[in-house]
């Protein structure tokens, strides 16, 4: 891949592990010549992040944030501050619903479930962006990640799949706020990966199976297409895309039956 992000920075939230959508767009956007500053979130997966980080150099920028927390994301963004005084590229991959919301039926969501699954599943795309822009002296892209579920009833994804649906209406009015300052804010809906948080949606096995069966491609996509949908939403190429909600999926989306 030639290096059409050099020379750029690059905030990524939401690697837990080596399978995460997060780590596969961050790899892409490490190859294609940019420099990343990673989150963990808890102390529960410090470890591995520090050790992916550590992939592309020691000194590899990597500090804790809660995204749920105020006060931790504008510490979060003075550590970003310490190491650049720059940002161009904001990955935004933090999703987040209690287990029991995402078993039965929508209608049993609880109260408290619907405000935690659209306080980190969508409000954060804000927080983080606010305190994002003021090092966004010279423009920049912001990537989030959606899924089909905000648009269609999936079963068994429920209140995710409206917190998506909200996530991918802030996007319009970020990219909407945000334009004369030169930056772009995009979401990709990617179809299933088997990643950590996907694992705890009942019937996700059987959700891959029907992606194979009936997507236009008869496959499940990888992190190395979603990381090339990232690096293009990332460089010039995506320049006048903004607002936008780009669909990864092997086509499965424009199927109606």
């Amino acid at each position: 891949m030639s290096k059409i992000l050099d020379g750029k920075t690059a905030v990524v939230f939401g690697v837990a592990n080596k399978r995460s959508i997060a780590w596969g767009i961050a790899q892409a956007w490490a190859q294609a010549g940019a420099k990343l500053i990673f989150n963990y979130q808890g102390d529960r997966l410090k470890e591995n992040v520090e050790e992916l980080a550590a992939t592309f150099g020691a000194d590899t920028p990597v500090a804790p944030c809660d995204v749920s927390r105020d006060e931790d994301i504008t510490r979060f963004f003075a550590f970003v501050k310490s190491k650049t005084s720059r940002v161009d590229l904001l990955l935004h991959s933090v999703a987040f619903a209690p287990k029991e919301a995402l078993e039965g039926v929508f209608l049993d969501t609880s109260r408290e479930a619907f405000r935690v699954a659209h306080d980190i599943s969508a409000y954060s795309l804000v927080a983080v962006t606010r305190s994002a822009v003021p090092l966004m002296t010279h423009g920049g892209s912001v990537v989030t990640m959606s899924y089909y579920g905000a648009e269609k009833v999936v079963p068994h994804y429920n209140v995710m799949g409206v917190a998506k649906a909200a996530l991918e209406a802030s996007v319009r009015y970020l990219a909407y706020d945000l334009g004369p300052k030169k930056i772009r804010v995009n979401a990709i809906s990617a179809g299933p990966v088997n990643t950590l948080a996907a694992r705890g949606i009942s019937g996700f096995s059987a959700m891959l199976t029907h992606y194979e069966q009936h997507a236009p491609l008869k496959r499940n996509i990888t992190l190395e297409e979603l990381g090339a949908m990232g690096v293009f939403l990332a460089s010039d190429g995506g320049a006048g895309v903004t607002g936008q909600t780009l669909y990864v999926d092997s086509g499965y989306s424009v199927m109606g039956m």
